[in-house]
């Protein structure tokens, strides 16, 4: 092509120079003894060397600014820095701990909750298929994993399946979804299996968000929120409109903030989405039948798409309180909502009593979308060509469970409950514990996997804090992790109120290692009051 001569000094050069540095012999018109390099070629490979180490074409300067943007407190820089005390305690250097105790994000297993004993027959069986001959395994964990390898490839878990999932699996999910909510029908086809929870909301934000200047779409998030929410609105660069949780009224959602937070916003932006989160994440309040209808029916006067995040739906311990889906209270409010209002509901193997966060598994249930929406849905999930074939067999096993009768239930009934019984004693243990702390209040934890107290920091480390750049909360954190090893997430992280402070744990580690942690927290904050009083 033209100045295709151009480059073959060059290249020749380089070629020399990689010879060279290998410790081999440049080729070439072979003399006598040895080869002598021309000085002029020398410093042409050098320069290019030079040269090529300059600048990188990737910098912080020059890379995307939405991703830039985007943060994550659950892994954010208290998780970094709990990581180099781990590596320090390793290499023998002192601390006065003997070990780093993550109580910052919601991984059961990883705290020493044991896996339900079924799911991982079934997923054993699917992964490795010979094992279906075997006697060790119950004949209803055979009968699901043939039930889906038959829906893979090349009766295979290791062939792509449908952009959407394996189809058995989402007749699955629907017969779960109508069963939980008492007969409302659920169609197979507005199920879209996904890696986790995450992904489907990533994806119905992506499909959703349009808009430049001021009819830029809004996305309403509850404040606390999960940090998915932010680093995702951040990363596709819509607008983050934020209504606030009524902290003195156990976290409970009140209807005249959505409708304040939807108002101001729609002075800069096109508010269109609400995102919900019920249980609540970090925040823990499970959300009543009232509460329920009163937000559908926000949704529907303001014409808001709804995204119900239900992720720890079988994470409910407080008296009084249930579950209720938002899908089955808008089918109960009537056709005039249940064949208007757009909702994506989501759930996840990687929370309830399975913990099962490593396989990646969840669904979406998605209604009353635009046909040619659903289309462009299917299209946008393709690209990513399917879920994780294990995870979806995983997320199978969790809304197609043993049922009496069946030889596995009562050893799956026994470890189901056994989880949630514990998780519940630990929800009321932290609660009680941590109201015992002078400075720390904690609402009722009435579901899902944390406590997320408010604490009272002294003006005096406030200050201290600012000097070190840092948010009041997160310098908190910080010493609490250098102090105790206890790795918890700043209420900052996660959106707080002005001038309130928190941090959010999770109530997973074994009964005992939870105490021995809140007393530890309990020290730690009476000596921080007193040094900062």
């Amino acid at each position: 092509g033209p100045g295709g001569r151009r480059g073959g000094r060059t290249d020749m050069a380089l070629r020399c120079a990689a010879s060279l540095a290998a410790g081999r012999q440049p080729r070439g018109p072979r003399r006598e003894g040895t080869v002598r390099w021309s000085s002029a070629a020398k410093a042409s490979a050098v320069k290019i060397n030079e040269k090529a180490s300059r600048e990188k074409i990737l910098t912080l300067e020059s890379m995307n600014p939405q991703v830039k943007a985007v943060e994550y407190a659950v892994r954010g820089p208290i998780v970094l820095k709990a990581g180099e005390i781990e590596k320090e305690l390793r290499k023998g250097i002192k601390k006065p701990f003997t070990e780093v105790i993550k109580a910052n994000i919601g991984d059961a297993h990883a705290m020493g909750q044991r896996p339900i004993t079924f799911l991982r027959q079934v997923v054993a069986l699917c992964t490795y298929p010979n094992l279906l001959d075997s006697p060790s395994f119950p004949e209803d964990a055979k009968k699901r994993a043939r039930r889906i390898l038959q829906g893979c490839g090349g009766n295979s878990l290791g062939s792509y399946t449908a952009s959407q999932g394996i189809n058995c699996i989402r007749e699955d999910v629907a017969s779960y979804i109508e069963r939980r909510d008492g007969g409302v029908p659920a169609d197979p086809d507005n199920i879209y299996l996904t890696t986790g929870a995450s992904d489907g909301i990533s994806a119905i934000l992506k499909i959703l968000i349009s808009g430049g200047g001021k009819s830029r779409t809004g996305v309403m998030i509850p404040i606390p929120q999960y940090p998915l929410y932010s680093a995702a609105i951040s990363e596709l660069d819509a607008i983050q409109v934020n209504y606030y949780l009524d902290e003195e009224n156990c976290w409970a959602l009140n209807v005249n903030e959505l409708r304040r937070a939807l108002n101001e916003a729609k002075a800069y932006c096109n508010p269109k989405v609400l995102c919900i989160i019920n249980p609540g994440n970090p925040t823990g309040q499970v959300q009543s039948r009232k509460c329920i209808e009163d937000v559908i029916h926000f949704a529907w006067e303001e014409k808001l798409f709804l995204l119900a995040d239900e992720v720890y739906q079988d994470n409910v311990y407080s008296e009084g309180c249930q579950f209720h889906s938002f899908k089955k209270i808008l089918y109960e409010m009537g056709p005039e909502y249940y064949n208007n209002v757009e909702l994506a509901s989501f759930h996840s193997t990687s929370k309830g009593y399975m913990g099962e966060c490593g396989y990646r598994g969840g669904y979406m249930e998605v209604i009353n979308l635009h046909p040619e929406i659903k289309g462009q849905l299917v299209k946008l999930l393709s690209v990513r060509l399917c879920p994780p074939v294990s995870g979806q067999a995983a997320m199978d096993i969790v809304v197609n469970p043993p049922v009496p009768g069946e030889e596995s239930y009562a050893q799956f009934i026994k470890e189901k409950e056994s989880v949630l019984n514990n998780l519940a004693k630990k929800a009321k243990l932290t609660e009680d514990m941590f109201n015992k702390i002078p400075g720390v209040h904690c609402n009722p934890l009435q579901g899902a996997m944390y406590a997320f107290p408010q604490i009272f920091i002294p003006s005096k480390a406030i200050e201290e804090a600012k000097a070190h750049k840092m948010a009041p909360d997160m310098f908190y954190c910080m010493k609490l992790l250098e102090e105790t090893g206890i790795c918890v997430v700043p209420g900052s992280g996660f959106g707080q109120r002005e001038g309130t402070y928190h941090f959010r744990m999770t109530i997973l580690p074994p009964v005992e290692k939870l105490k021995i942690l809140l007393e530890k927290v309990k020290d730690f904050h009476i000596k921080f009051l007193e040094k900062y009083a």
